[in-house]
Order: C-alpha cells, then sequence, then structure tokens
C-alpha cells in the first residue's frame, strides 16, 4: 500500500508541471507571434504636428475640411487635358442569358490631345459589343482578360492608334 501511495503521490506533481508547461510555452508562442508580427509591419508613421493641424476640419462648420485651402480643389487626374477621357457608363444586357446585365465604366488613354468625338465613337462600339457577349465568354479571370484584350482591340481599330490604353474602371454582372 505504500508503494501505491507514492505512485499517486508522484503523478499529481506531473499534472501541474503539464499545465505550467503549456502556459510557458503558449505565452512564448504569443511573444514570438508579437515580435515577427511587428518586424512584417511597423507602425505606421507619425504625421507631423503640421499636417496634423491642417487634416483637421475647420471650426467654422460641417464638411469643410475635405477642401483645400482658398478654394482650392485637387484636380482629377482623368482630365482632357491629361489626355484620358472618362467614358459614360455602360449599361447593357448580355447576349445570353438575356435577363443578366452588365454596367462598364471605362476611360481611354489617347496620344497626345483628347478627342472627345472619337470617345463618343468608341463608347457606342463597346456597348454594341457588350450586346453580343455571353456570361461564359467573361466567366473568370482568363474570360475578362479576354474581354479586355477584345475591346483594347476594338479600339485600337476605330481610333487607328491614337487610344493607347483602355482603363477598366468597374465590371459588373448581375
Amino acid at each position: 500500500m505504500a508503494e501505491e501511495e507514492q505512485v499517486v503521490a508522484e503523478k499529481k506533481p506531473s499534472i501541474v508541471i503539464t499545465i505550467a508547461i503549456i502556459a510557458v510555452l503558449t505565452l512564448f508562442a504569443a511573444g514570438g507571434g508579437w515580435v515577427v508580427g511587428n518586424m512584417l509591419a511597423p507602425p505606421p508613421a507619425e504625421k507631423p504636428a503640421e499636417e496634423a493641424a491642417k487634416a483637421e476640419p475647420a471650426a467654422g462648420g460641417h464638411g469643410e475640411g475635405g477642401k483645400a485651402e482658398a478654394g482650392e480643389e485637387i484636380p482629377h487626374i482623368s482630365t482632357a487635358a491629361n489626355g484620358i477621357v472618362l467614358l459614360d457608363p455602360i449599361t447593357s444586357n448580355l447576349a445570353y442569358p438575356s435577363e443578366n446585365r452588365v454596367r462598364l465604366e471605362v476611360a481611354l488613354m489617347f496620344k497626345g490631345a483628347a478627342d472627345v468625338k472619337l470617345a463618343e465613337e468608341v463608347h457606342q462600339d463597346i456597348m454594341a459589343y457588350m450586346r453580343t457577349v455571353t456570361l461564359q465568354q467573361v466567366q473568370g479571370p482568363r474570360g475578362f482578360q479576354y474581354l479586355r484584350d477584345d475591346l483594347q482591340e476594338r479600339v485600337d481599330l476605330r481610333s487607328e492608334g491614337r487610344v493607347t490604353n483602355v482603363m477598366f474602371r468597374t465590371f459588373v454582372i448581375e
């Protein structure tokens, strides 16, 4: 009987030791994860006091913080002066299934000065093409790439090389 009591007495500390080891390993793993996380993604740089003061909204009223000083506005990058023309959104039915619709917003990058009349012709050409596309043709990343390539080819033919790039802003199928 004395031997059985010694065996039971030896097992109790082993459970406590096991729990202690698991707790220490958990803390070690959490600390290691924190260190690796800080090494991979350092905290964002702090803004200087001047930039923080400019970013705060004006005390005069609501919504004035987003505007530039003295009535200045931040210019859009896509303007005719930059050679980029935003086309109106294109909404059309697909060829099959005809109950599915596609909405597409496209911008055209011109060589040199932008031609708004040519941009409107390209807009109508893209709309006519989208009516011939089936859902199976544009499924997946490869289908979308084929659509981009087809539209770029049609725009190149229509513009005779004056449009260098067709940029998709949005593409939604419902």
